[in-house]
């Protein structure tokens, strides 16, 4: 690799690990601060666009107005920013981008002067600067798929605070003081909302766009149709609830009757890779054709295309959606 082009790489990570010490320093130090600055953020009152003021939720994708501002013109950066807020990170969306590109430079990097081979460099820069996006997307999952379990027995309180003569607001409360995370501060931010002026059922829209989770989407839809109609609410929320520990039950009795299919799909799956492998140590002259000749390659490339396409039909016969 060339020197200055090392030496410059080399003076961004710096630049990029230093920004990152920063950033951790200030919310380390005073993170009361850091905790309130959030907060008015989230919720910060701002001009609509017919001009009349309003209070309107407002994301701040970065600390840096100009980073805020190239990040606000691209199209993906809301999509991505929205993820971020659905896991519930704690970071902005320039953060989160910082820290990609450091730990892809630092891979890619790493992977150079190590192997004294850049071929592959790229490949592991790529691999390095995707783990923050994997992990935020599997922290959403695990958030989400709690939410789902916390909500029956929340609006099973939310019932009962309705049968006791509360109001629905109210009745909110209780289940956002009960409840840790991710329930209890979503609903929380419900009553900021609606404290700060924003109906109901505005607050409830909120709720529906920062979750991704269909029973919530259900139960906001309930609330709001019961609102403009009339009815029982407190057995809407009981019945939403029944449906929801049903749906439970009947993915448990899923999961059991297709774990022999899932089993034999992950042996399936890691035959071919143990054969190459039981090969390469019994005989590897045998097996080496396949990565030395031409014509090896060509049907190494062809059963790697086929596995894939092999796993991806065995994956959607499995997985079976309640």
């Amino acid at each position: 690799m060339n020197v200055p082009i090392f030496g410059l790489l080399i003076f961004v990570v710096l630049l990029l690990v230093i920004e990152l010490m920063a950033h951790a320093l200030r919310t380390f130090k005073d993170p009361h601060r850091n905790k309130v600055r959030k907060r008015l953020k989230a919720l910060s009152v701002t001009a609509q666009e017919d001009g009349a003021p309003g209070i309107l939720r407002k994301r701040m994708l970065s600390e840096v107005p100009v980073l805020h501002r190239l990040l606000s013109s691209l199209p993906a950066a809301k999509s991505l920013d929205r993820l971020l807020e659905k896991a519930n990170v704690g970071y902005s969306l320039g953060f989160f981008i910082l820290l990609s590109l450091v730990l892809a430079l630092a891979g890619f990097l790493g992977f150079s002067f190590v192997m004294k081979n850049p071929a592959f460099s790229p490949a592991v820069a790529a691999f390095f600067g995707l783990m923050p996006y994997f992990s935020v997307v599997s922290k959403k999952k695990r958030r989400m798929n709690k939410m789902e379990e916390q909500l029956p027995n929340a609006l099973e309180l939310i019932a009962r605070g309705l049968r006791a003569g509360h109001a629905f607001s109210t009745a909110i409360n209780f289940a956002a003081e009960e409840f840790d995370d991710p329930l209890g501060p979503e609903f929380a931010q419900i009553l900021d909302e609606v404290n700060f002026g924003v109906s109901v059922s505005e607050a409830l829209k909120h709720l529906a766009e920062r979750v991704d989770c269909a029973d919530v989407k259900y139960f906001v839809v309930s609330v709001i149709i019961q609102r403009e109609t009339g009815g029982n609410l407190a057995e809407v929320m009981d019945r939403i609830a029944f449906i929801i520990r049903e749906r439970f039950k009947l993915r448990g009795k899923i999961r059991v009757l297709s774990s022999e299919g899932k089993l034999t799909a992950c042996i399936l799956v890691a035959l071919p890779f143990l054969v190459v492998i039981i090969l390469s140590f019994i005989n590897p002259v045998y097996i080496k054709g396949l990565w030395v000749e031409s014509r090896g390659k060509m049907l190494a490339v062809a059963a790697s295309v086929m596995m894939a396409a092999g796993i991806l039909v065995i994956r959607k016969m499995i997985r079976i959606k309640v």
